[in-house]
Order: C-alpha cells, then structure tokens, then sequence
C-alpha cells in the first residue's frame, strides 16, 4: 500500500481497532483449531477440510495486515476541528438527486472505512468529490458512468 495519512472519524478508528483485536485475538485461534482438527482427517493432499481452514487463515492474516497499515497510518478526524459548514470527512450529507426529487443521505468518510451498505460514502468516490468543499444549498454535479447527475445538499450535520 501507498504510504501516508489514512483520514479516519473516530467511530471508523475506534471499528477498525475492534475487528483487529477480534481477528489477533479470537478467529486466528479458531483457525488454528480447525486447521488441527483437520489434519487428523488424514491425508492433506485431498483434505478439502484442511485445504479450507488454511485459506481461511490465510484471508485472516491478509486482513490482519490491512489493518495493522490502516491504524498505524490513522489520523482521526474530530468534528470540532473541520469546518461544520462543509461537506467534508466525518459529515453527514442530505442531498436531494434533482433528476428524479429522490433524497439521499451519506456520511462522508475515506476509503479505508467506505461502506455504501452503510450509507458511508468515500470521499474518492465521484458522488463524495463532487460534494467535498461544498455548502448547504449548493447544487453540485457529479459525473458518473450513466452521465453527469444534480444534487441540492439540504443538510450538513456533524456528530
């Protein structure tokens, strides 16, 4: 990975803190025991048991590793030292697609913690740079692959 800041909000930190010490602590035991019990399956060659455990911990270790780079390279972001006015990391936006009057509302956050299921939207991604920088009552476009899309930002709120 590219080195330099990763610009996380608490909570993100605080998430990425939490599933380290689940992965360290807990699954990478788990993972050593059904690598064990699988071994007493007999031969590894054709254990697809083993074969699975050892993918599985592999998968682990990766992430381990993605994670010792995300938090070592943290900078949290706290809401009282960014300006409240504008759309930037850590806010949440309401928005209004002038296309078709449908509201949306995403928190602003960087990739390391981008979870679209969980309206956390990256600030690299074309919706989040387009909003960047901007204020309530801006109409923003934002190019995307269907075209070029308004939005009207009604809200920008901080926790």
């Amino acid at each position: 990975m590219a080195q330099g800041d990763i610009f996380l909000t608490r909570q993100g930190y605080e998430e990425k803190k939490k599933e380290y010490e689940h992965l360290t602590r807990f699954r990478r035991r788990e993972l050593a025991d059904a690598i064990e019990k699988a071994r007493l399956l007999g031969d590894l060659r054709e254990n697809a048991e083993y074969h699975a455990a050892k993918e599985a911990q592999a998968h682990n270790e990766r992430r381990i590793a993605e994670l010792e780079n995300i938090i070592s390279r943290a900078r949290i972001v706290e809401s009282e030292n960014v300006d409240a006015d504008k759309a930037l990391i850590g806010a949440t936006v309401k928005l209004r697609c002038l296309d078709d009057g449908e509201l949306e509302e995403y928190t602003l956050v960087s990739e390391a913690e981008a979870d679209f299921s969980r309206n956390k939207l990256s600030v690299s991604s074309p919706l989040g740079k387009g909003l960047v920088g901007h204020k309530k009552g801006a109409v923003v476009e934002v190019r995307v692959p269907a075209g070029v899309v308004k939005y009207e930002i009604l809200e920008i709120t901080r926790d």
